[in-house]
């Protein structure tokens, strides 16, 4: 069964991934295997630079296929924030409370037609030869809360609401929240590729 290494040590992204990518016919892993694996700066302008550049820095170095991906959230309202600094957005890497305090504060003096956001994610399937063989994105569009609803998701799940089902993505059940999300949107595009190129990799292994 041919190999995949999902470009990522976050937990919950991994096993968001691994759950979304479940039946393509790969073996997936995630970089708690690869103690070795570079820490890849997401110093990018978008989310397709970052997605890109942890592709081809870590299949360079792995020698295997690797996922990449890069998301975040986009505020219109505030310009574009949070954007690619979503995850560091209140100074350190992976603090959601803070980074979701950081929002509230920001969108405090704005009224509710003006909190409308979409999630944003960029997929890059890159070789074992660090080739970019394939890119995706995928769009999920919201509005933000003022307050958080729901304990499932990470990140800015609990403030993000789908107007169509009511709930915030912290409180839609994972098998929704994996038809709708921008990653399974991203993911549902790559697909074709992770199944055809590595599937033919596959094949012609010995």
């Amino acid at each position: 069964m041919p190999l995949l290494v999902v470009g990522t040590r976050n937990p919950k992204k991994r096993e968001e991934i691994l759950e979304i990518l479940s039946d393509c016919g790969v073996e997936l892993r995630d970089l708690t295997h690869y103690p070795d694996a570079p820490e890849v700066v997401e110093d990018g302008a978008t989310f397709e630079d970052n997605a890109r550049k942890k592709a081809v820095e870590l299949s360079s170095r792995l020698h295997e296929w690797v996922l990449g991906e890069d998301s975040g959230l986009v505020v219109p309202a505030l310009n574009g924030r949070p954007g690619v600094y979503s995850a560091r957005y209140a100074g350190k890497q992976g603090d959601d409370d803070a980074n979701n305090a950081r929002l509230l504060a920001e969108l405090a003096p704005l009224p509710d037609d003006r909190r409308a956001a979409y999630y944003v994610c960029s997929a890059v399937l890159a070789d074992p030869q660090g080739q970019v063989r394939a890119t995706a994105e995928g769009r999920c569009h919201g509005v933000i809360l003022r307050e958080a609803r729901g304990a499932g998701g990470f990140g800015y799940d609990p403030l993000f609401l789908i107007p169509e089902y009511h709930q915030t993505f912290g409180e839609l059940s994972a098998r929704v929240k994996h038809a709708l999300s921008h990653r399974a949107r991203a993911l549902a595009r790559l697909r074709p590729a992770v199944r055809g190129l590595m599937g033919e990799r596959g094949a012609s292994a010995p």
